[in-house]
This record gives C-alpha cells, sequence and structure tokens, in this order.
C-alpha cells in the first residue's frame, strides 16, 4: 500500500493550514457491506475461520469496545467480517488518512497520532458510543509486532475502559503474523491458515466492579501470546523460500561475535557478515545455526536477549544513535511532505531532530512516550522513525546501511521505563 507524498520547502509547510478536526461519523450500512465485500478474497485466500466465546452475552444493538491483536494487513478484513453488521468506528493512525480523508471518515475511522498523548481520542470515542450507537475497534498495541510477540500496551487503555463503561470483546488472531510477518516486505505466505476467537472479556458490570488493577491484569493476559511458538506447538510449516528475507530488521545483532548491523537474511538464511556464522530459519520457526552452537533457537529469545544489551548500554551510558535522515513530515491530510535531510539523534535525554538546512529543530524527551512509531517498508517508502506531536509528525527515514529501526524503537521503551 502506498500514500500521497508531495516534496514542499520546510517553510511552506510550516504555514500550511492544519487538518480540521471532526467528529466521527458512524457507517452507514452500505460502507459496511461493501467493506464485508471487498474482505472476502482476502479472507478466503487464508482460509480464516473464526470461534465464538460468550458473545451471546452480547445485544446485537449494544455498542462494545473492541479490542485487537495487531499482526498484519488482514486484521480489520477480520475484524470488520466477524462483527458484521455491527457499525464499527475505528481508531487508527493519522497517516492512514492522508489523500483519503472523506473515504476514511465514511467507513468511521478516527484518526490519532500514534504513541502521542491525545486528550481528545477519549472523547471522540464516548461520542460514537453514546451519540452513535456504535462500537469502537481499537488495536492498542499502536504498531504490529516486530518478533511475534506483544508489544507494550499504553496505561491508558485500561482507564479507558474504565471510563467508556461497555462491554469489551477480544479478538485474537492466529497464523496472521505467520502469513505475513511485518519484517519479510509484503510477502505473504500462501500457505497459512488464519483463524480467530471473538471472546466476550469484560461486562458492564465487571468494569464497575474491578478494579484498575484487576481489569489491566485481564487485558494483558490476553495480549500475552508468542506467535512463533503457536507455530512450532501447532506444527505449522513454511515452506516458502523467502521466509527469511530481511529477519536482519529484526535480528540486528548477532549472538555469536556480538557485531551490530552487520546481519544479512535472505531466502532461508540469516548471515552475519562480520564473522559468517550461518542460522537457518527452519520450516517450523526454529533458527539453526548451520554451525557451531545455536544460541537462541527461538525468535523472541534472540530478541529479548537484545532488548537487554540495549538495557545494559542505556545504564552504562553507552546508547547513543546519530544518523542521517530524510524527513517528511505530517501537519494535514493532503500529503505527506518530504522537506529535506538532517540528522536524528537519540541518547538518554531522548530524541533530536535537526533538518532542513538548520530550519528544524525537534526535541523529545524520554518521558514523552512509551513506546515509538518506527516500521519496515512504510507505505513502500523505506523503514522509518516517527516522532512529533498532535501537531505535526516527523517521519525520518535512516540514510544508513545498518538496521536502526528495531533498536531505537526498543532503546526507546527501555528509557521510558528507566525514567518511571
Amino acid at each position: 500500500m502506498k500514500t500521497v507524498t508531495k516534496k514542499l520547502n520546510f517553510d511552506k509547510v510550516v504555514s500550511l493550514p492544519k487538518q480540521k478536526d471532526f467528529k466521527p461519523l458512524k457507517p452507514s450500512l452500505f460502507w459496511r457491506c461493501l467493506i464485508r465485500i471487498i474482505s472476502i478474497p482476502g479472507l478466503l485466500s487464508c482460509r480464516f475461520t473464526y470461534k465464538k466465546i460468550g458473545m451471546e452475552k452480547l445485544n446485537k444493538k449494544e455498542p462494545c469496545f473492541i479490542l485487537m491483536n495487531h499482526s498484519c494487513f488482514l486484521d480489520l478484513q477480520i475484524a470488520e467480517s466477524v462483527m458484521f453488521p455491527r457499525p464499527l468506528n475505528i481508531v487508527c493512525t493519522s497517516d492512514g488518512f492522508v489523500g483519503k480523508n472523506l473515504l476514511m471518515r465514511l467507513i468511521g475511522c478516527i484518526p490519532t497520532n500514534k504513541f502521542v498523548t491525545d486528550f481528545a481520542l477519549i472523547r471522540k470515542m464516548q461520542y460514537a458510543i453514546t451519540k452513535l450507537k456504535s462500537s469502537i475497534l481499537m488495536f492498542p498495541e499502536a504498531s504490529y509486532s516486530f518478533d511475534g510477540t506483544a508489544t507494550p500496551l499504553p496505561s491508558s487503555l485500561f482507564k479507558c475502559i474504565k471510563l467508556l463503561t461497555v462491554p469489551v470483546i477480544m479478538i485474537r488472531t492466529y497464523g496472521a503474523f505467520s502469513r505475513n510477518p511485518l519484517y519479510n516486505n509484503l510477502q505473504i505466505r500462501k500457505g497459512v491458515k488464519v483463524s480467530a476467537d471473538v471472546k466476550y472479556l469484560l461486562s458492564k458490570e465487571d468494569i464497575q466492579s474491578k478494579s484498575l488493577e484487576e481489569i489491566t491484569s485481564i487485558v494483558r493476559n490476553e495480549f500475552a501470546f508468542d506467535n512463533f511458538k503457536w507455530q512450532q506447538e501447532n506444527n505449522i510449516k513454511i515452506s516458502d523460500n523467502f521466509r527469511a528475507d530481511s529477519l536482519n530488521r529484526v535480528l540486528f545483532k548477532c549472538p555469536s561475535c556480538k557485531t551490530e548491523g552487520k546481519t544479512y537474511g535472505k531466502g532461508t538464511l540469516l548471515t552475519c557478515k562480520h564473522c559468517n556464522k550461518e542460522y537457518e530459519l527452519t520450516e517450523n520457526g526454529f533458527m539453526k545455526s548451520l554451525s557451531g552452537p545455536t544460541e537462541f533457537p527461538h525468535i523472541p529469545d534472540w530478541f529479548n536477549w537484545q532488548r537487554q544489551e540495549i538495557k545494559n548500554e542505556i545504564i552504562q551510558n553507552k546508547y547513543s544513535l546519530n544518523i542521517p535522515v530524510e524527513i517528511y513530515m505530517l501537519v494535514n491530510t493532503r500529503a505527506i511532505y518530504k522537506v529535506g535531510t538532517g540528522t536524528l539523534l537519540h541518547n538518554k535525554d531522548g530524541f533530536v531532530l535537526d533538518g532542513c538546512d538548520g530550519k528544524l529543530h525537534y526535541e523529545q524527551k524520554p518521558k514523552a512516550t512509551y513506546s515509538l512509531y518506527s516500521d519496515y517498508y512504510w507505505y513502500e517508502i523505506g523503514d522509518v522513525i516517527c516522532i512529533g506531536d498532535m501537531k505535526t509528525l516527523y517521519y525520518c527515514f535512516p540514510q544508513t546501511e545498518q538496521d536502526v529501526v528495531t533498536k531505537t524503537r526498543i532503546a526507546t521503551e527501555e528509557l521510558f521505563k528507566l525514567n518511571f
């Protein structure tokens, strides 16, 4: 999927009118049916099935708050299909509105900036529930999983559940990540079946009677998953010969020689270009060394080792990112504006972005966000690191051969933890 981009001088972008704020619209039956029809080919191709758990408790016309794990582009099609014909207002990233603002509003989408405090979002969600009698769909992880496990949930989510006081539904998918992991450059593994559980998680009475801590525990438990473990336990074989393509985005540090940014994923192999050690991503989802011991057969274990290494760097005051970047800006939904080049710095004090011939300077402290909007092959432009606030987002595309996007997100999360 692509988006609308436009090259424009930084001064002109800053002077552009900002995007107007609108109340959510209830999607008509026409749009709901159209989305349902459009979703059929994709769901048939992955032989999608789903199971309902306790859903008889939910009245057909009763608004609810739907939470869903975020694995791939198929997620929205799944949600719209399993909840059809219930009207949904979908909380989604603001850059998804670029070039199609009216359409996105008509199908019920509510824009927000990822990992940015948005005080108006709760009001819009309450409006959709109370005035429009519509349900809310949210992907609370906000970003796709990199390593197949859950990404951090914002503490504000649990307060939101308390405020909305409507039944909470959980949609949990199986196989969606295995079919189309983010690191694999949109290449789809066609042999993987996708399924989902649609679960009645919390009633109004539960929300009113249970403490915030109890609700937090229940929801976090639903978001405790490991897609590679699921693949292994269910003996799901992925024979596609591109399954390790770009796996270096996720596994960027060699556990054998400890060198960073020299791994290379191609075909079924991940190779360290520094020590030449090779690992195979097997059909069952394990990492297997082709010479010497296999340090981490399980990808999430390798990923967590990298996290601990980054945390140690931060504690020892050794962590620092300083890279050249191409800079795009989002100030409205007409386009994402390419404004020039600059330098992105990240360390224990947070982010500093300078560029556009000295005209752009932006700082973001570690306490500003619990995670980072970072993505692979973003809108088919490239790997991206996004920072900013509710007024402006800065999309930074690293101009370096090393994979830094994943490390920067992990560092952002660990810096946030250490600052609280």
